[in-house]
């Protein structure tokens, strides 16, 4: 966040200060052209990242973190966004941590990492149950028993055509 801020005022420097060039060689642009453009290049340059983000993000990603879910946005502060929306938040399963229970094959525990924009990511535990199409997430008071069922989990119906729940039971 601090280096997209810094990013954004270097920018309006620069905007600027090609202003004011450009204002001292032709001698016609009025004074306010200035600031104007530094607020313009500032401007770009935060809707760049804004967009470049999810991209950016996913190239940090470990080959073993595929990404099933995303959700763009759309603003009326940000009129553009209608056009063309952006991705602020997006949910990745990690499929290196996945885990099987040999009483239950059925089942597959896996982590789900969610990633928002200005938001530290967050890791779920759950566990999709492969065969009825649906998911339970590892909260506190969920446990496992030794025949591989889940006492205390709230279940829900995802059906077996959900991106989350197809990524987390490929090879299942």
């Amino acid at each position: 966040m601090i280096y997209e801020l810094i990013a954004s005022v270097t920018a309006g420097f620069v905007g600027g200060g090609l202003a004011l060039i450009a204002r001292n060689l032709i001698r016609t642009l009025p004074r306010w052209s200035i600031p104007v453009a530094a607020g313009g290049a500032m401007l770009i340059v935060a809707i760049a990242l804004e967009y470049s983000w999810f991209g950016r993000t996913m190239d940090t990603l470990p080959a073993s973190v595929e990404v099933a879910l995303t959700r763009e946005s759309r603003a009326p502060w940000r009129p553009w966004t209608y056009i063309h929306p952006f991705v602020d938040r997006f949910v990745a399963v990690d499929r290196a941590s996945a885990r099987t229970h040999e009483a239950a094959p059925g089942k597959r525990m896996i982590d789900l990492v969610v990633f928002a924009r200005w938001q530290p990511p967050s890791r779920v535990r759950a566990v999709f149950d492969c065969v009825d199409g649906r998911r339970a997430d590892i909260v506190e008071g969920v446990t496992m028993t030794n025949d591989g069922r889940l006492d205390g989990a709230t279940w829900h119906e995802t059906g077996l055509d959900h991106p989350v729940t197809r990524i987390a039971c490929k090879s299942a």
